[in-house]
């Protein structure tokens, strides 16, 4: 499947390579247990999982970086094996995943990655506020609820990243939490994968989140900002 990274300009070397191999058979050996992924078939995770979670490879910043609902390791674990220079956090809720991602992490000696369970706004009200240079979040919910989830880990001057596939109506619907909560779109990137759009949104952190936000007990999926 190694042809798949040169379809998409995604460098990679032997090692990670062969990291990837090991993180996919372990992930389809697994998937059964933890209901971790539609998709199994080895075309389809290389390109729809791997491939896509590093389209943005080369453009993060090094420093700190927060995967928010990381459930099958996708954006961070790809992320992790090409980025040596990132320490990586993975919060996720549920325990059976944390499991998962905790022994993915350890299969592949990825010394720089964390497992963190718990729930973003819990977290967000704590020592991780705005301590991140960059926050990740890949098929969570849509962008104004995930902003709010999000951008409180946000350091100012940082950047959240949102996977999405046709955004261009969710980035309309968030204008206006993104501004509350200290942020401002910086671009959108967009890919074609296997002929189906992605667009990967960038949203850099000009202002302190506001210490109300974020709301908590459901409000940020029930009422969007």
């Amino acid at each position: 499947m190694d042809e798949i990274f040169d379809v998409y300009k995604i460098a990679m070397n032997r090692v990670q390579k062969d990291k990837l191999r090991r993180f996919f058979l372990f992930l389809k050996e697994e998937n059964a247990k933890y209901n971790l992924t539609a998709l199994t078939e080895e075309r389809d995770v290389y390109c729809k999982h791997f491939a896509d979670s590093l389209l943005i490879v080369d453009m993060l910043k090094s420093g700190k970086l927060l995967d928010v609902g990381s459930g099958g390791g996708m954006p961070a674990i790809p992320l992790s094996v090409a980025r040596e220079d990132i320490s990586f956090t993975l919060l996720e809720a549920t325990g059976k995943k944390c499991a998962f991602l905790r022994a993915a992490a350890s299969l592949l000696d990825l010394k720089n990655v964390t497992v963190l369970q718990g729930r973003a706004e819990e977290n967000a009200k704590g020592a991780l506020r705005e301590s991140f240079d960059t926050v990740t979040a890949r098929a969570v919910a849509r962008l104004d609820t995930l902003a709010e989830y999000c951008l409180p880990f946000v350091k100012k001057g940082g950047v959240f990243v949102a996977y999405k596939g046709d955004a261009a109506e969710e980035i309309k619907k968030a204008e206006n939490a993104v501004k509350i909560l200290g942020g401002r779109f910086k671009k959108t990137e967009n890919f074609l994968l296997e002929g189906a759009k992605r667009e990967i949104v960038f949203i850099e952190k000009i202002e302190n989140t506001p210490a109300a936000y974020p709301r908590g007990k459901g409000k940020e999926r029930k009422n969007p900002l």
